[in-house]
């Protein structure tokens, strides 16, 4: 089993998703639950898509961190 990091984006009309490691891969979604079970659905159906096609699956390589600075 991989995981990928997956990257959520608030805009004004809902949520965008994408993952680092899988280029070409988002969505759009207006909630933040939808926007989690399409990128995951998206997610399988690419990793398919490229074993079918005989490409190699990427690895999962991005990392995340939390920074804290003083606002304002």
């Amino acid at each position: 089993m991989m995981k990928y990091v997956v990257v959520y984006e608030r805009s004004k009309t809902g949520w965008g998703a994408y993952a680092p490691d899988l280029p070409g891969l988002g969505i759009v979604a207006a909630t933040l639950e939808e926007a989690s079970r399409l990128v995951r659905e998206a997610i399988e159906l690419h990793i398919e898509a490229l074993r079918e096609a005989g490409q190699p699956i990427p690895k999962p390589t991005a990392r995340t961190d939390v920074v804290e600075v003083a606002a304002g």
